[in-house]
């Protein structure tokens, strides 16, 4: 079973018909694949050779971008310290965090900067064109969410999951679910990312090169109250044939303004389907509970 892909091109030709297609995805597996997304190649490519340079770098030197107190979210982060909530064994991947503002970056790296701020920047903006699809299909207005995220806690990530060299329990990235609103991610190609299916089974999310993956995070489900759900995934480890090859991604976290109050929309309850959190929360004060569940606070 596979997720089919929605190509971007519909938002101008057929803002209906996308804002269907994607909510269809979304509310049958959290999850959607968006083809033709039209984020700038050259960008994107600059990007993911900034993040391989760094990453190649020796351990002390990387060290010396990780902000102590800074919970994880602007700079590195070592190899092993994310855990996902509930999980023994910390993940096998390191990763570099580029935010709104407050950012730290390698003075190794040449047109880090540029390129890396230039990717925030360009999924920021294609992140408030998806809400909009899905504001549409919730029934609200397509700004609905523009004022929720214009100065919202968004991260880029660039991930590196290393070759995995030796067997054992750890895997790539233990089952989680998101915490953010949504996500949009970038240089899944290499194998390994899995969704949880409604039925318990396990699906890999093998999308078409250069396709872009977005799901569904746990504070627009808690919104929806899960009209649209976060689903739980993960990223296992490689088959023996491929053990030697490092993985790398570029998820974009779209996050909420700090003082947005996550308050369950009316329209997603009914008789048959109560209110599930009756007591409001802001995004700031959900994102720091969640944080400190994953060994990032």
């Amino acid at each position: 079973m596979s997720i089919q892909p929605v190509s971007f091109r519909l938002y101008e030709r057929d803002f209906d018909g996308f804002a269907e297609a994607l909510g269809e995805s979304f509310e049958r597996y959290g999850f959607a694949v968006v083809a033709d997304h039209g984020l700038d190649s050259g960008l994107v490519a600059a990007a993911d050779a900034g993040a391989k340079a760094f990453f190649a770098l020796p351990e002390p030197v990387k060290r010396r971008y990780r902000i102590a107190g800074g919970a994880g979210q602007r700079g590195y982060t070592p190899f092993g310290v994310e855990t996902a909530k509930g999980e023994v064994h910390a993940d096998l991947k390191e990763f570099w965090h580029t935010g709104r503002a407050g950012n730290v970056w390698p003075e190794e790296i040449a047109g880090f900067r540029g390129a890396v701020g230039g990717l925030y920047d360009a999924f920021d903006g294609l992140g408030q064109k998806l809400l909009a699809a899905i504001a549409s299909r919730l029934g609200l207005p397509r700004e609905h969410f523009t004022d929720a995220v214009a100065d919202g806690e968004s991260i880029l990530r660039l991930l590196h999951y290393p070759p995995t060299t030796k067997p054992g329990a750890a895997i790539r990235a233990g089952a989680h679910e998101d915490i953010n609103a949504i996500t949009l991610l970038l240089g899944a190609e290499e194998a390994g990312l899995e969704l949880l299916d409604r039925d318990g089974r396990w699906l890999a999310v093998n999308p078409a090169p250069g396709s872009l993956v977005v799901n569904i995070g746990d504070m627009l489900q808690r919104l929806t109250n899960h009209r649209l759900p976060s689903t739980t995934h993960r990223v296992v480890n490689p088959a023996p044939d491929r053990a030697g090859v490092a993985r790398y991604s570029m998820p974009f976290f779209l996050h909420f303004a700090p003082n947005y109050l996550i308050e369950t929309l009316p329209g997603c309850v009914a008789a048959e389907t109560p209110d599930r959190y009756p007591q409001p929360i802001t995004a700031r004060a959900y994102l720091a509970e969640r944080l400190a569940e994953i060994n990032l606070a």
